[in-house]
């Protein structure tokens, strides 16, 4: 009967955090301003509720009682997350979770007034707290054992650490910037131009994502600041923004997080641990690969050009080959979100070695801006002269995401990865995408990923899919060869 039981109160455990979810997702889209205060504390005592769910000593009864020899993999996967959870929930105090739960939902606040007013002093205190209590978490985690940001990592990407991540993502610098100076004197492809009316932009997202496969019945779009992917199964939420001056932006956000969305609207259940995803990784590859590989591709550009041109007739571009120029320019600029495929990674590692610094104490957030400012002249050339384009850009750490960014860079090499081993599967691919027509490409990361949740580690994942264990080589070869057929290289 234990478990019966364990299962039980792992649905319940997971429906509570999607409760947490759901109100994060109105805080984001929908609440009054002056239920800030509010939902601060109601963010607290959610997460208390989840921490002592977390902690039943039961659990480990539970688990000490159940016979592993007879229960099926995808049990056995479940066992071995509750004891995860468990161990590392036990860990930190439920008083310190909820304070770092009020403390994001008031960060997350905080920055998007900051951001609005450009004054990074204004956001400052908040980051500190916030960069204070994830520091506690972690040497509650490590037990002083392991680094604290290899702690903040494993959150996001199971098994990782800087060691073996750096490497890794620093082995990308040097073939991206010798690509971005191949391409800097080419002549840059037209820009779009116009006025793109709020409306008309959710109109064009909303059919790019029923055409990606998005189940409307299972999930919504809606505007935020920073768009999210949210909740899963049946209730799998998105969220896009809007720029009436140029409607990419908001495209290619609504493709990103479409892609997010699909792996969760995709997994056999939407409670029990097994069946989720099995790091941050693997789920911004899948996101990764929806924006870049498909949404940007050359033959997708045939489908999505007409469409365009039908809900912005005053489009200025002229065929389906300037449309996939233009979304393919490659120009240094300071959004990461908005970055070409040659420059988002750069933006990645600055992130990843600034949030490294605050969380070791190698930097004080107090010096943060002008430390962002003086990397981001010295990798891009570039000086920040709005605090909107520079260190207050991102949502992350406001909600104490330290140890994420790197999964972004992670998911565009796994993302390669996955796109090579489906071109071989899949020698139509290209003809079919010209047509619109993806429901085969999602099938085929429905069976290879979706579909797998957490029983295989992300590495052994991308090997299952692909043939092939992961390395940065796919998505090098992928950008070398799409960069050089656009600029003539």
């Amino acid at each position: 009967m234990s478990l019966p039981l364990l299962l039980d109160h792992l649905r319940k455990t997971a429906a509570l955090g999607q409760v947490a979810g759901l109100i994060s997702w109105d805080q984001e889209t929908m609440m009054p301003e002056k239920g800030a205060a509010q939902r601060a504390e109601q963010t607290g005592v959610m997460a208390g509720l989840i921490h002592q769910q977390s902690t039943d000593p039961k659990i480990p009864e539970w688990i000490a009682a159940i016979d592993e020899n007879e229960i099926s993999d995808f049990n056995k996967v479940n066992i071995r997350e509750a004891k995860r959870d468990y161990e590392q929930t036990t860990k930190v105090p439920e008083s310190l979770a909820k304070t770092i739960a009020k403390a994001s939902a008031e960060g997350q606040m905080i920055w998007a007034k900051a951001r609005e007013a450009g004054d990074f002093q204004m956001f400052a205190p908040v980051l500190e707290k916030l960069v204070e209590l994830k520091r506690e978490e972690a040497k509650c985690l490590s037990d002083n054992q392991q680094d604290l940001y290899d702690t903040l990592l494993d959150q996001f990407e199971p098994g990782a650490k800087t060691a073996t991540l750096l490497p890794l993502l620093e082995g990308l610098r040097n073939p991206l910037v010798a690509l971005r100076e191949q391409i800097a004197d080419k002549l840059k492809p037209k820009p779009f131009e116009g006025n793109f009316s709020s409306s008309q932009q959710l109109a064009m997202a909303e059919k790019l994502a029923k055409q990606m496969g998005y189940d409307f019945k299972a999930g919504r779009i809606d505007i935020s600041t920073h768009p999210f992917s949210s909740g899963g199964g049946g209730d799998s939420r998105i969220t896009t923004r809007v720029d009436e001056k140029n409607p990419l932006n908001c495209l290619y956000s609504t493709a990103h997080e479409v892609g997010h969305a699909l792996y969760a609207q995709g997994a056999p259940d939407p409670f029990l641990p097994a069946a989720q995803y099995c790091s941050m990784g693997v789920h911004e590859s899948q996101s990764r690969f929806w924006e870049n590989q498909i949404a940007r591709s050359r033959p997708f550009a045939e489908w999505l050009y007409p469409q365009m041109k039908a809900h912005f007739p005053e489009l200025n571009i002229a065929s389906a080959q300037e449309y996939y120029q233009a979304v393919n320019s490659v120009e240094t600029g300071f959004i990461r979100t908005e970055a070409d495929e040659v420059h988002y990674n750069l933006h990645v590692l600055l992130r990843f070695e600034l949030e490294r610094d605050l969380v070791s104490g190698n930097l004080e957030v107090k010096d943060l801006e002008g430390e962002w400012n003086k990397r981001f002249k010295q990798y891009f050339g570039l000086e920040v002269t709005d605090v909107k384009l520079g260190v207050l850009q991102d949502v992350h750490w406001s909600v104490g995401l330290f140890g994420y960014f790197p999964t972004y860079s992670l998911g565009n090499i796994y993302s390669a990865c996955l796109d090579k081993a489906m071109r071989s599967d899949m020698p139509e691919r290209d003809a079919k995408i010209a047509k619109g027509e993806t429901t085969e490409v999602l099938d085929w990361l429905r069976e290879k990923i979706h579909r797998k949740g957490k029983l295989l580690s992300a590495e052994n994942l991308i090997q299952s899919a692909t043939g092939e264990s992961p390395s940065a080589q796919p998505l090098i070869e992928y950008l070398e060869d799409k960069y050089s057929d656009l600029y003539n290289l």
